[in-house]
Order: structure tokens, then sequence, then C-alpha cells
């Protein structure tokens, strides 16, 4: 498939229905064994690549932390326990994953520093001004308006407030590229076919991968919500990539 710079015109499903409801629907069907999924389909790379962003994240010492599509919440338990002390708010749009995100925290004891709240990312249900840093991992090329929800994310951030966003992108070598495709285009649906109740969400993987606007572009579309100082760090060849931005 070519890469064609347009997130929001792939969807789960059909052309018909409006891609955040598909997207809900997607996770709702497949959150019983996403994670699984998750990491074995990466083959537990996606443990460093979050871990990675944390450490970029902790430096910043937040005391205040969204954590945006944040599915079984991974990311916003591995940021409480990294950050002493901090508040991680986890914000999805499926009630499913936020299930399985809570049930994580609560065995885990961390119910007094992390808080769920099911909520679309395009249109949050938080004052301006309000978190000291939102991260997202593997959630912005979901969203139904790209730009719609990355300047969402800079309201609710206070002044100097930073993002931290975590999406796979497209390798510049161009034999990682090759097996990339490969994997993503024919192993990783078949794999979700036979694994899990709803195929078409490994396959929707790949498009929207594909269409994703990554390293350059995706800046660009940064400093149009109105980021500043956006930069980007490659992971593992380039199949993914942390982007971070300043309010």
């Amino acid at each position: 498939m070519k890469k064609v710079n347009n997130p929001e015109g792939v969807k789960p499903y059909n052309a018909v229905e409006g891609k955040k409801q598909q997207v809900k629907r997607m996770f709702d069907n497949i959150a019983g064994k996403y994670d699984m999924l998750n990491h074995l389909l990466s083959m537990g790379i996606d443990k460093i690549w979050r871990r990675n962003l944390i450490s970029m994240l902790a430096t910043g010492k937040p005391s205040k932390i969204l954590d945006v599509a944040t599915g079984t919440g991974d990311l916003a338990i591995q940021a409480s326990k990294r950050i002493p002390g901090a508040s991680v708010t986890g914000l999805d749009i499926s009630a499913g994953m936020l299930d399985i995100a809570r049930k994580k925290v609560q065995k885990q004891g961390l119910e007094d520093k992390i808080d769920f709240v099911l909520g679309d990312s395009e249109d949050m249900p938080f004052s301006a001004n309000t978190f000291d840093a939102v991260t997202v991992a593997f959630g912005v090329r979901n969203f139904e308006n790209l730009k719609k929800g990355l300047e969402e994310m800079r309201r609710v951030l206070k002044p100097q407030g930073k993002v931290y966003i975590l999406e796979f992108s497209t390798p510049h070598n161009r034999l990682a590229g090759t097996v990339y495709n490969f994997y993503f285009r024919y192993l990783l649906p078949f794999i979700g076919k036979v694994t899990s109740k709803d195929p078409k969400a490994y396959k929707y993987l790949y498009e929207s991968v594909q269409a994703f606007p990554c390293y350059e572009d995706f800046l660009t579309i940064m400093k149009e919500a109105g980021f500043k100082s956006n930069k980007y760090k490659i992971q593992t060849l380039g199949i993914c990539s942390i982007y971070t931005g300043e309010k």
C-alpha cells in the first residue's frame, strides 16, 4: 500500500460509519486479548519502547500526567511507578479497555495514584492548563481528526508542558522496511485472524500505520497544532518513533 499520509481516511470496518465509532467498537472487541497479542506480535519490544518514552518523561519530573488513548493502562502504570508522587490520569474511548486497565491498577495497589476516565481524545473532559505532561502510545493514528486531537492535548497542557507521543513509523533502511512491511501486511493479520475474534483489527493496524505521516511530516502537523520545539527519536531501525513537543 502506498503511503498517503491520511490516517483519518483509514477505518477498521467500513467507509460509511465514522472512524471514531469504529475504533471504539474495534478496541471493545479485542480488549480481552489486546495485551497478549501486543507483546506477542512485537516480540516484547513494545515494552522497551514504552520504557524509553517513560525515561524521557521522567527527566521533566511532571506531577500531573495525562495518558491519552491509555488502552489497558500499561504506559500510565509505568509512569506512576517511575515518577514517585505523580498523579496519572488515563483517558480512553473504549470501556472494554478501561475495565482491564482498572483491574491491573487494583491488582498492583495503585488506585490512589492512577485514575481512568472514559472519554473522547478529541473533546477531553478536562480544563485548559491542567497537566504538566501528556503521553500517547500507539494512539494518535486512531484519531478521527489528528490535528484536533493534538490541539486538545495542547489545550489541557500547562504552559511549557510537554507531549510525548510513541507511534509506528516507516523504517528508512530498505532491508528493515521490506521485512517490516511483509510482517505488518501478511504475518500480523494472519496471526490476528487465528487468535482474535476480530481479524479486521489487525488488517486495520497495517493500513493505519501505512497512512500515518511519520517523521518530519508529523512534526509539521504538531507545529500546526501549536506545539513548539518539536523533535523525534527513532526506535529500533525506525519501526516506531517518539515525538516530543512543548506548549
